[in-house]
């Protein structure tokens, strides 16, 4: 690990958590150089849906290099992305009667962000933005001034403006009617809060500590939206493709939004892509308006066709609903056994393991380290970092599963 210490910028980070040198991954596991194998409950933050080197999508890249495929296409007519296209409308919008045009970004969740926040003010030449207080979008400067979390923030050094936060159901706001706040925030012509272009929010704020929001909540944002005639966006990167049940996470509340940001796991395999889904009025852009070297990865789409064929084939829905009963239920129990002041939220295939009750904010960070010493990948999220999140792949079977909770839950007493 010479090599990384020495050349590699103090940036990195899930090294630092997990200090191996990985090798070869396959399913839920993980296999580093010294022939250790992990059961990986991180799944690339999320861009592992279907596990690592699913069979199928390994199958159709390897094709699609050996007879020469483009690589390089930039925005350019490919029959990569042809198929892609085709795929995702037939398969996953048209039977959810979703009517959304499809625009390929830079290659990454948040520069989905930056399109949808760009498109948003170009529409409606408004430059302010409501955001949701514990959320995240991304790393990059517009972005990043949608982020809640101060440590995330404060990297910017800079100046991060033209956003309002407004309150998430949780915690102390859980207390306090959101919606009429925000309703009287935009109503009130004396508010001091400038009319936003649009309102960005997760239907479960993953990194902000597995914090889900109810189904009324959400309805109630988007008739809000259409209320005050603003822009709804959700950022579905880390809990779409499946994560929380149905294909994009606010199905659950029977809602469209305007515009719909995907990354991570829309490429089926890990590799890099992101999309925005934008009703077609919304569809304003001038040619090469936002654009990039690498909007629209070739390979990524290949292996998003196979991806949005396993979804179906697999019946993730099926699968990701027994399997978060399942979780839902051990995790619940453990957390009798080890400590009833641990709060657990989740849906799907997130759940979080709340430890800030306890008051030790260091325990955390030795639960993960157990479990990584146990054979488990697991990482942290939330406030202050006090949430474990579970995130495995939606493929991982119920025996991985039950091995990975006997190990939180060993880790969990271990450590307290």
């Amino acid at each position: 690990m010479d090599v990384f210490q020495q050349y590699e910028s103090e940036v990195r980070s899930y090294c630092r958590a997990f200090p191996k040198v990985f090798t070869k991954a396959k399913g839920a596991h993980i296999h580093c150089e010294d022939g250790t194998r992990y059961l990986d409950f991180f799944a690339g933050a999320g861009a592992l849906n279907y596990g690592h080197n699913p069979d199928l999508v390994k199958q159709r890249l390897i094709e699609y290099l050996q007879q020469d495929g483009i690589l390089h296409g930039l925005d350019m007519y490919t029959d990569a992305k042809g198929h892609f296209l085709k795929s995702l409308q037939e398969r996953i919008l048209i039977p959810r009667k979703l009517d959304y045009r499809v625009q390929f970004c830079g290659p990454t969740g948040t520069n989905a962000v930056e399109a949808a926040l760009k498109i948003a003010r170009k529409v409606k030449g408004r430059r302010n933005i409501f955001a949701f207080q514990g959320g995240y979008h991304g790393m990059t400067l517009g972005a990043l001034a949608c982020t809640g979390n101060a440590y995330n923030r404060k990297g910017a050094s800079t100046a991060l403006p033209d956003v309002t936060f407004m309150p998430y159901p949780f915690g102390a706001m859980k207390d306090i009617d959101t919606i009429a706040y925000i309703d009287a925030v935009l109503s009130d012509t004396s508010s001091g809060v400038d009319k936003p272009a649009a309102m960005v929010l997760e239907t479960i704020q993953a990194e902000g500590g597995v914090v889900v929001a109810p189904v009324e909540w959400l309805q109630k944002i988007r008739a809000l939206c259409d209320k005050h005639d603003i822009l709804m966006i959700v950022d579905d990167i880390q809990v779409g493709c499946g994560r929380s049940g149905g294909f994009f996470s606010f199905e659950r509340a029977g809602i469209v939004p305007d515009i719909v940001t995907l990354s991570k796991s829309i490429s089926g395999s890990g590799l890099p892509l992101a999309i925005v889904l934008l009703k077609p009025e919304l569809d304003k852009w001038l040619p090469g308006e936002h654009n990039g070297t690498f909007r629209g990865n070739q390979l990524a789409f290949v292996s998003g066709v196979a991806g949005i064929e396993l979804f179906e084939q697999l019946n993730i829905p099926k699968q990701v609903e027994e399997k978060s009963a399942f979780v839902g239920c051990e995790l619940a129990a453990i957390i009798e056994r080890v400590d009833p002041r641990m709060e657990l939220r989740g849906l799907g295939l997130i759940w979080g393991v709340d430890l800030s009750p306890l008051k030790n904010e260091k325990l955390i960070d030795v639960i993960t380290e157990n479990c990584f010493d146990a054979g488990l990948i697991i990482e942290n999220a939330g406030r202050k970092g006090q949430v474990l999140k579970l995130l495995p792949p939606l493929t991982v079977t119920m025996d991985e599963l039950s091995l990975g909770l006997e190990i939180i839950e060993r880790s969990m007493k271990k450590a307290l």
